[in-house]
């Protein structure tokens, strides 16, 4: 997709699922778009921008801070969380979160000592098996997203 002038762009509630997934995935994306996708009404869209190796911090907050677990569990791998949002997903209310972040690299000692202590035995499993580096893939023609 071309970056286009904001003039240009036809309004996002015009756009029907697909196209809003093509713009979720697409290499460059106008400011306009990406402030929309971060507020976008349809999990799949948000979940695919949230996974975007290229998101910016105030993104990355956004959506860590997300009422939905999937999208916070989207988040919870990447390698480029503060301190302060690896603490808050140890701690996270859903399991699949802790999970997620329990395989997190940043995670220190006294974090991964704590998911091993999880009231839930698949955190604990992942805190055992210890740290798995991100993992990202790039199809043609869209942008790199975390794994």
């Amino acid at each position: 997709m071309q970056e286009c002038d904001t003039w240009d762009l036809p309004s996002w509630r015009s756009l029907d699922l697909e196209a809003r997934l093509r713009w979720a995935l697409a290499p460059e994306i106008p400011d306009l778009y990406r402030q929309a996708l971060a507020r976008e009404q349809w999990v799949q869209t948000r979940c695919y921008f949230a996974r975007r190796q290229d998101l910016r911090p105030r993104e990355v907050a956004q959506f860590a801070a997300d009422d939905d677990y999937v999208i916070r569990l989207c988040i919870a791998k990447r390698p480029d969380l503060s301190p302060e949002q690896v603490a808050a997903f140890c701690s996270d209310r859903d399991p699949n979160v802790r999970y997620a972040i329990a395989r997190n690299p940043l995670l220190n000692e006294t974090q991964r000592q704590m998911l091993l202590q999880d009231p839930d035995e698949v955190v604990r499993q992942a805190a055992a098996k210890g740290a798995r580096p991100s993992q990202t893939r790039q199809r043609q023609g869209q942008a790199a997203l975390y794994r």
